[in-house]
This record gives structure tokens, C-alpha cells and sequence, in this order.
């Protein structure tokens, strides 16, 4: 319950600043940069060497990288097919394929399915969803950010990545079965708890409600791809394909219908990928994500 105060408390801060006239308007792009440079890299050097592999585990964790290839595929073609900007191509790409999986999927994962299930949701989340967006979600956002891609500055970019130079740190550390010390994780664990309110006060900053707004239609389409299209694929796919029944399963097709991730939306804000839709994207499908999610669970019944 707290998360949930917390993600609208934040959501409205944001939004009550906007209408400061004393605050300045441009603080989003500092808050975005923090989540990035540090409260990420936090995160990634914390989780990622505590992470026990395994091939059972391939189904929560491939649900992620599933969902955003197929949102690559999807927004990539069908953007090019009706002329859409590549600054669109890429804000629904990394909005609509990433999955809210650990601030909003954790606690709800643990309503539903108690304690245990919160061990299959962070598999989701953490060499999932979190892995994408440090590797592939920058290389999206900075594909598409560019009118005329360059192979060599795109992996520039990658490679200099703050979270992603952390990751590969942090692989290694998990090979070599290495961890931090105690009084080290534990400060880690503290930067990396701002990324969420900071990350929502961004959001809200930018968030705006103007009807005559060209992004209302690009709204529907990136939040029926994430909310309704996307769990329907993992279904079919790994209950009715691969006829999996257990509530690993359950817990994944749960974790894929989650609103956008928060971090996702960062991202493409700060590569310039639309802002003003990715805030749109967080701030209108958390709420409608709630009523979503109600028919999921009901369809896991008969799972």
C-alpha cells in the first residue's frame, strides 16, 4: 500500500510544481540524470551478483526480453509503414515494451501470490526487465535519436552507459561469485530506493493534460500494446504453446501485464524520444494498468 501512496503522491508533486511559477521548469532533465548516472547503477551492482541461474528460470526471465523485441518489431514496422518519426518509433518502443516489474509488480505480485511469489517476480525484473533496459533499451534510445543513425556513436553510447558499464561489472562479479561489503550494499540499497520518487517527480513534472495534444491516439495504441496485447502473447505462448500451468507462470503473465516502467520512460526523455508521450505513458497507465490487471488475474484463474 505504501508504494501506491507513494507512486501518486509523487506523480502529484510533480504536477502541482508545473504550476509554480518560481520552479524551474527544466529541473525534470537533473532528476533524470540522477536516476540514471546513479540510482540505476546502485541498483544493477546490488541485485545482479546475488542473482542463482538456473534453466528454470528461463521462463520469467525471457518474458521480459520477449516483450520488448516484440514491441520493436511491432512500433518499428508499423511506424515505418505510416511515416511516424523515429523520436515516436523509439518513445513507444521503450515505454510500451517495458514492464513496470519490481516498484509497482513487487507489491502487487506479493498480494496476490504472498511472499513466495516475490521470488519469481524479481527474476522477472532484475535479469529480465532491468537487464533490457540497460543493453537493448539503450540502444534503442540512442538508435532512435538520431535522423541518420551512426553505428559507432550508438556504441559509444552503449558502452558508456553509467548502468550498462555497471552491469558488465556486475556479470563479473556474479562469475566470480563476489559481493560488496555489507556496509557498501547497504548505501547502494539506499541510492538506488530514490529512483522511483525522484523518477515519478519527473513524470509529473512533465505530465500535461491538454485534449487537442497529438499524442492521445499514439496513448491508446503504446498502452493496448502493453496492457492487453503483450500479456495476451505470453499467454498464448507459454501456456497454450509451450503448455506451462504452474504459477511461475501465473506470477510472469502478471509481471508482462504491469503499467510501463518508470525507467523507460526516463530514458527516452532524456535521449529527447518524445518526453511530453513517454510521461504520458507512466502517468495515464498506472491508473488504467489497476483495471487491467483485475482481468488478467481472473484469466490466471483458469490457468
Amino acid at each position: 500500500m505504501n508504494n501506491f501512496i507513494l507512486i501518486f503522491f509523487f506523480l502529484a508533486l510533480g504536477l502541482i510544481l508545473q504550476r509554480v511559477k518560481q520552479f524551474p521548469t527544466n529541473v525534470y532533465k537533473i532528476l533524470n540524470k540522477i536516476v540514471i548516472y546513479f540510482c540505476l547503477p546502485a541498483i544493477t551492482l546490488y541485485h545482479i551478483p546475488k542473482i542463482k541461474w538456473s534453466s528454470e528460470l528461463l521462463f520469467p526471465i525471457g518474458a521480459g526480453w520477449i516483450t520488448f523485441l516484440l514491441a520493436c518489431i511491432f512500433f518499428h514496422f508499423l511506424g515505418k509503414r505510416l511515416g511516424w518519426s523515429n523520436k515516436l518509433i523509439g518513445c513507444l518502443i521503450l515505454t510500451a515494451g517495458l514492464s513496470n516489474s519490481s516498484f509497482l509488480g513487487y507489491p502487487i505480485i506479493e498480494a496476490l501470490f504472498g511472499k513466495k511469489g516475490l521470488e519469481t517476480a524479481v527474476l522477472v525484473d532484475q535479469p529480465g526487465t532491468f537487464v533490457v533496459v540497460s543493453t537493448l533499451g539503450v540502444f534503442v534510445a540512442a538508435f532512435y535519436s538520431k535522423g541518420s543513425p551512426d553505428t559507432f556513436s550508438i556504441i559509444k553510447k552503449i558502452l558508456f552507459f553509467p548502468p550498462f558499464i555497471t552491469f558488465v561489472v556486475a556479470i563479473l562479479m556474479n562469475v566470480f561469485q563476489y559481493d560488496l561489503d555489507s556496509n557498501i550494499q547497504s548505501a547502494l540499497l539506499k541510492i538506488g530506493s530514490f529512483v522511483t520518487p525522484l523518477a515519478l517527480l519527473s513524470v509529473g513534472l512533465q505530465l500535461t493534460f491538454d485534449r487537442k495534444s497529438q499524442h492521445w491516439r499514439f496513448l491508446r495504441l503504446g498502452l493496448f500494446f502493453k496492457l492487453i496485447l503483450v500479456p495476451f502473447v505470453i499467454l498464448v505462448l507459454y501456456v497454450f504453446i509451450l503448455k506451462q500451468h504452474s504459477e511461475v507462470i501465473k506470477i510472469t503473465l502478471m509481471e508482462t501485464a504491469m503499467a510501463p516502467m518508470i525507467t523507460g520512460a526516463i530514458l527516452a526523455s532524456t535521449y529527447g524520444l518524445k518526453p511530453k508521450l513517454s510521461s504520458m505513458m507512466i502517468g495515464f497507465g498506472i491508473p488504467i494498468s489497476f483495471v487491467t490487471l483485475a482481468f488478467w488475474y481472473f484469466i490466471c484463474s483458469f490457468i
